[in-house]
């Protein structure tokens, strides 16, 4: 026979106390584990979602990122003579030579110093980006010292609002313009002219090169062009992936740092799950004693209380879940290990992410549950009704 459910959640409504303190602690561990994920996940999708599986990013062998990268005129042009180069409907190449620079500015909190990434590019490199919208203002002139500041900037950054004007590369630069990207990295970015820009920090090479594709599945022929030709020296990649790759270092910091967090949390509420479930066999010796005295098998007693672990490790998992996913109503500021520029990116709650929570919760209760549901059903009749 089968003990019935309600049995078990009976019990479990029983001691409301210690079932709520012990599956709040689960519930704590949880939302720690489920922010972990979720924060890797927000970065890794403002990265990815910064690029366009269209476009084509371009720096030079070996350069990690594209303020390491330099591009001379001469390899700049002969990329842009390929053939694998879409058009503009204007009938210019979709193709944009990038110059990117980090300066530093103020935080409005605490007037902190950080680093923000400045790209100097033209109507091309906007056209080719279509997730940038002008949100206030209009766009910077060709051959002005016109800016337009990211959204994320403009929240987080001192002297950036529009009509002011920033200081860096030995001269003021006039803020026109406010875009906005979405979730994506060029949120955190400041955008200007480029030969200005070039002018400015005494730049002879281009930082990036970066186009769209005229087939998007002639990628890797495109590629395999490049690396076959001698007078080139650089490295291709689709944007998205190349934009995914700068979040790697970080995003890996971020999981495996959770994750011992999360391990080292978590052995506490299993201890905790695990004193709970040995306080309740000990309290009910005498009511286990009658159920076996009945006629159910000691499998019935431990899988009931190997469920009413499971159940305390349900709800527990689905508070911390719960609290988890109100932060993303947040965003957080930091600076990118791989490019060392400010980013801003937030909290991002998946599918997989709530599934991965759930099952570590209702681990956690399996582990906890496992000693005391063994204890209950290895319990001798006659000692455990003497016992009541």
């Amino acid at each position: 026979m089968q003990l019935p459910f309600r049995y078990i959640l009976r019990n479990l409504l029983t001691r409301k106390l210690t079932t709520a303190l012990t599956a709040g602690g689960m519930a704590l561990v949880v939302f720690v584990f489920a922010t972990v994920l979720m924060l890797e996940a927000g970065l890794k999708q403002t990265m990815v979602a910064t690029g366009s599986p269209d476009n084509v990013s371009i720096i030079r062998q070996s350069a990690q990122t594209e303020v390491q990268s330099t591009i001379d005129r001469s390899q700049a042009g002969i990329v842009e003579s390929s053939s694998h180069v879409a058009y503009l409907p204007d009938g210019s190449k979709a193709l944009a030579r990038e110059v990117v620079v980090l300066v530093a500015l103020h935080k409005k909190a605490g007037n902190i110093p950080a680093n923000v990434a400045i790209r100097g590019s033209d109507s091309a490199g906007l056209a080719i980006r279509p997730q940038i919208r002008l949100r206030a203002g209009r766009l910077f002139r060709p051959g002005s010292s016109e800016i337009v500041v990211g959204s994320s900037i403009v929240e987080r950054f001192a002297g950036a609002e529009l009509g002011q004007s920033l200081h860096f590369g030995q001269r003021d630069w006039h803020i026109v313009g406010i875009i906005d990207a979405g979730r994506t990295g060029f949120n955190s970015e400041i955008w200007g002219d480029r030969e200005q820009m070039m002018q400015a920090f005494r730049r002879s090479v281009y930082s990036a090169i970066t186009f769209r594709l005229a087939d998007s599945s002639h990628f890797g022929q495109f590629r395999h062009e490049v690396a076959g030709d001698q007078r080139l020296t650089l490295e291709t990649k689709r944007e998205t992936q190349f934009y995914a790759d700068q979040s790697e270092m970080m995003a890996k910091f971020i999981k495996y740092l959770g994750l011992a967090l999360s391990v080292i949390f978590s052995l506490g509420a299993i201890i905790g799950a695990m004193i709970t479930m040995y306080a309740s066999v000990s309290s009910r010796v005498g009511e286990i004693g009658t159920l076996r005295a009945l006629g159910f098998q000691r499998r019935s007693i431990l899988q009931a209380f190997v469920v009413e672990a499971l159940l305390l490790a349900g709800l527990g998992g689905l508070a911390g879940l719960s609290a988890a996913s109100g932060m993303q109503l947040l965003t957080i500021s930091t600076m990118n290990w791989q490019t060392f520029s400010e980013l801003a990116f937030s909290f991002t709650l998946t599918p997989g992410i709530c599934i991965q929570a759930l099952l570590f919760a209702l681990l956690m209760g399996l582990v906890g549950g496992a000693l005391p549901a063994l204890r209950a059903a290895r319990l001798n009749i006659v000692d455990a009704l003497r016992a009541a």
